[in-house]
């Protein structure tokens, strides 16, 4: 675990004066990385303050001569598979910099000026080459769930309760938060037992509201990463949009899995808060039941036991076409906290390696769904509009439309509907810090 220290003083404030406003999502005591350019040329990597992005290249003289190689690639791997120390110390020096107290950088006009620049200006791109992408199925609410619509009886398969469940996903679609989506064209089941499939555009278009965490240190192929050294292998965090087809999945998820119902885009957060940023934010795992299993050695420890999980609230809100046109504010049709998930970020990316698969700086994992107890937090329309319980489920549950302040109503994503995600991270004592946001729109099929 990283250790909470004086980069996270509720007391600390920024020359950018915007860092210290309230409810700012990039407070001092935050600094997410992201990779961004402008209109006239490529920057690199940036942090985010306040409504400015610092430049890391531009200030890379600033730094130690051994800090100076993180900083200055155009991508984060470089950073991603550094040791932890060094990680900490860029972040030390990064505050350092933008404190108030500090005269290097806002003292020097000419660099200050290169070096910070208004969000408003940039564009943002995936942050590293993603090699691998791997999605996780954590939130014991969401499996449950999904598996009492079609399975009332038997809603958890065996396995659940002690695996990390999980399936490899598509890192050549991963596309950046604002980029439009486009409805996908597949397979769809047949309208009658023994009836042929037809090929169409996907009616039943959904979201998951999942969080993803990145790797930092990789492991070498058969070796593994214990539980014990799992947080060491953590770069950050963003938040993640996997799409879905659910026409599509119906008809294609046996005997496999998901297929092309997932792989045509995943969009995620330009913003990846460190596991640095979010020490104060570490909070214990998930309460299982009595009846339920403990999770066998290989992923028991008692420091993830303890401080395994991480409190961020997550929201998901959505906007159609005519909301737009009428100047309505997007409709926020979920709220939920990522704390509650089954099985830890440490526990997953544990599993991964378990059987000595080596993972890479940058490689991506994502949680799954994440979705609650309560109703109003489930992380998808597929849960979202189904009527049944997580208590008692029962067969041929009928759904019920979400109405939008439009006068709209909404089964499932219509072309022309923007899902806007956001999280934060709030606690007595600390300053909050966010996520940003992770937006898309979606577009109609191709003809």
């Amino acid at each position: 675990m990283r250790p909470i220290d004086h980069t996270h003083s509720v007391d600390l404030k920024s020359w950018v004066e915007s860092a210290n406003e309230e409810g700012s999502d990039f407070p001092i005591q935050n600094l997410p990385y992201c990779l961004f350019h402008t209109e006239s040329e490529f920057h690199g990597i940036g942090v985010g303050i306040g409504d400015h992005v610092l430049d890391l290249s531009c200030c890379k003289a600033l730094f130690a001569e051994e800090l100076q190689e993180y900083i200055d690639g155009h991508n984060l791997a470089g950073l991603m598979e550094a040791p932890v120390a060094d990680r900490l110390a860029v972040r030390h020096r990064i505050s350092e910099l933008l404190s108030l107290a500090c005269d290097e950088l806002q003292g020097n006009e000419g660099l200050r000026d290169s070096a910070l620049i208004p969000q408003s200006s940039v564009s943002y791109v995936v942050p590293t080459d993603i090699r691998d992408y791997t999605d996780f199925y954590a939130s014991v609410f969401h499996a449950t769930n999904v598996g009492s619509m079609f399975r009332p009886n038997n809603p958890l398969l065996p396995n659940y309760k002690h695996i990390p469940i999980g399936y490899h996903g598509r890192a050549s679609s991963i596309v950046m938060s604002g980029q439009e989506v486009r409805r996908p064209i597949g397979q769809l089941a047949p309208a009658e037992e023994g009836g042929s499939p037809t090929r169409g555009a996907c009616k039943l278009l959904d979201y998951e509201m999942e969080v993803g965490f990145f790797v930092g240190t990789g492991n070498a192929l058969g070796e593994t990463i214990s539980i014990a050294d799992a947080e060491d292998h953590l770069f950050g965090m963003c938040l993640v949009n996997d799409w879905s087809a659910r026409d599509l999945q119906k008809w294609e998820y046996q005997p496999l899995g998901p297929f092309l119902a997932k792989s045509f885009a995943t969009t995620i957060s330009p913003w990846i808060v460190t596991m640095e940023a979010l020490a104060p934010f570490r909070c214990p795992v998930f309460e299982r039941p009595e009846t339920d299993p403990q999770p066998l050695d290989y992923l028991s420890h008692q420091q993830n036991q303890s401080q395994g999980g991480v409190d961020i609230r997550l929201e998901v809100a959505l906007t159609t076409a005519q909301m737009r046109n009428e100047n309505q504010a997007p409709h926020v049709l979920s709220r939920g906290n990522f704390r509650d998930m089954y099985w830890t970020v440490a526990q997953m990316l544990t599993h991964h390696s378990s059987n000595g698969c080596n993972l890479q700086a940058g490689d991506l994992m994502a949680s799954g769904t994440v979705s609650n107890r309560e109703r109003s937090s489930r992380g998808c329309l597929l849960e979202l509009t189904w009527d049944g319980e997580l208590d008692n489920p029962v067969p041929g549950t009928q759904r019920t439309p979400i109405p939008l302040p439009s006068g709209e109503e909404r089964k499932f994503l219509a072309d022309g509907d923007e899902v806007i995600m956001s999280g934060y991270c709030e606690k007595d004592g600390f300053r909050r810090i966010g996520f940003g946001q992770c937006r898309g729109t979606i577009l109609a099929a191709a003809k």
